[in-house]
């Protein structure tokens, strides 16, 4: 069976590649077989955070050089991401291939060739406003993650007013509100993966 291709996408320093690394236990402990595709514009900087962090085989993470606007390599022309995810399929036969975005604008989204079901990161840093923006990320993602509320109180955002905006530009779409450096929000991220893209399948 091929394995469950799972996009995280969101701006620069939102919080993806940190994402990626708390995943990763959460689906070993659900003996869940996991690869990793990240991608970089000119580097494989986030793919060798991701092997040294201990948490999976380095072998089962690849780096893809988009060599353009992130996007382009996961909608437009996702065919460096799709040969990775190949090699990973052939080599390891994952039940799960997580594929991390380069770090992004709003408008970016997974194509369906790539993705079965993909995540939009966002973080309150980057200002109370960024829902009312309603960028494409943010409109049509699975699940959007609103990260780093842990930060709103020394960044003057308003953190109940960022929760109305979401209820109103995302009503039948999943949200969720996460600290990811102390975990909170993590078990439920996990559970709607498990729930949405993993439901069904021989992985649970």
């Amino acid at each position: 069976m091929p394995a469950i291709r799972l996009g995280i996408g969101g701006p620069v320093g939102s919080g993806k590649t940190r994402l990626v690394e708390k995943l990763l236990p959460l689906f070993t402990a659900q003996d869940i077989s996991v690869a990793v595709i990240t991608n970089d514009l000119v580097t494989h900087e986030d793919a060798e955070r991701v092997r040294r962090s201990g948490l999976i085989d380095p072998e089962r993470v690849l780096g893809v050089e988009s060599g353009a606007c992130p996007h382009t390599a996961i909608r437009e022309d996702p065919s460096v991401n799709l040969e990775a995810v190949g090699w990973l399929e052939r080599r390891f036969q994952p039940d799960v291939i997580i594929i991390e975005s380069g770090g992004d604008n709003l408008a970016a989204t997974f194509s369906s060739e790539l993705a079965d079901w993909w995540a939009f990161v966002i973080d309150v840093a980057g200002g109370d406003d960024i829902p009312r923006k309603r960028g494409l990320g943010i409109l049509r993602a699975d699940l959007l993650i609103i990260n780093k509320i842990d930060l709103a109180s020394h960044v003057d955002a308003d953190l109940e007013r960022i929760k109305a905006d979401v209820a109103v530009v995302r009503p039948t779409r999943a949200s969720l509100f996460t600290d990811l450096r102390s975990g909170t929000g993590l078990q439920e991220v996990f559970d709607e993966i498990t729930h949405s893209a993993l439901f069904g399948r021989s992985t649970v």
